[in-house]
């Protein structure tokens, strides 16, 4: 309907922004308020004809303006709790998180898919899996059957999960990273890229290698 669009802001000017920007455009039905970039040296950027207008000191104002969205703009290597840290302060600002999901992405309309998710380019989001707010499934990456990913995640580019594994809450997961079916990732551990986990994984644990095993015990 004329004049329904939602008017959004990007809370992050960098690489992972111009990839949710470019989504955005593709699928249209938006319009982009514009970014904002901690780094001060990115403000005044133009990027694919949307500028960085500040750091996010000036999301008030821009609520004040119009603004009811807001996409979390950042990726993570690792910690996820800038992301978790910019999705709250969003809806502090009493913004609504905006689901993006490329149209190559392909989501099983028996899937759940929580608020101010991101689904990139050729990723798939399969029946019965349940995805929480927040959650960022990259480039390629597969939630398979039945998966249960909590808030705040981060599925790195090419990641695969397999059938009925849980992640909780703040955990990543990196490129080309492989979990076995029925395997538990605990809240804000770390999967290496490349490692292929077979058993379940403590919160707040870092696991690397194939057979993926803690940081501290390779070559044990």
């Amino acid at each position: 309907m004329s004049g329904s669009r939602p008017r959004v802001v990007l809370l992050g000017g960098g690489g992972h922004a111009r990839v949710l920007l470019d989504c955005l455009l593709l699928c249209g039905g938006t319009e982009i308020v514009g970014m904002l970039e901690a780094d001060s040296s990115r403000v005044g950027a133009v990027v694919y004809g949307v500028s960085v207008l500040g750091n996010d000191d000036l999301l008030a104002e821009l609520v004040g303006r119009g603004a009811t969205h807001f996409i979390v703009g950042i990726g993570s290597v690792g910690d996820n709790g800038a992301r978790r840290r910019l999705f709250k302060m969003g809806l502090a600002q009493g913004l609504r998180p905006l689901l993006v999901r490329h149209p190559s992405a392909i989501v099983s309309p028996r899937a759940q898919v929580g608020e101010g998710c991101q689904l990139l380019p050729g990723c798939i989001v399969n029946a019965g899996a349940v995805l929480g707010q927040n959650v960022l499934v990259n480039t390629a990456a597969i939630v398979e059957h039945d998966c249960v990913v909590a808030d705040h995640v981060h599925l790195a580019t090419g990641s695969r999960l397999a059938s009925t594994v849980r992640v909780e809450e703040g955990a990543h997961l990196g490129a080309g990273a492989v979990v076995r079916q029925s395997v538990k990732i605990g809240a804000r551990a770390i999967v290496g890229a490349g490692a292929v986990v077979v058993r379940d994984v403590p919160g707040g644990a870092v696991v690397v290698g194939v057979p993926a095993r803690p940081l501290g015990g390779l070559g044990r």
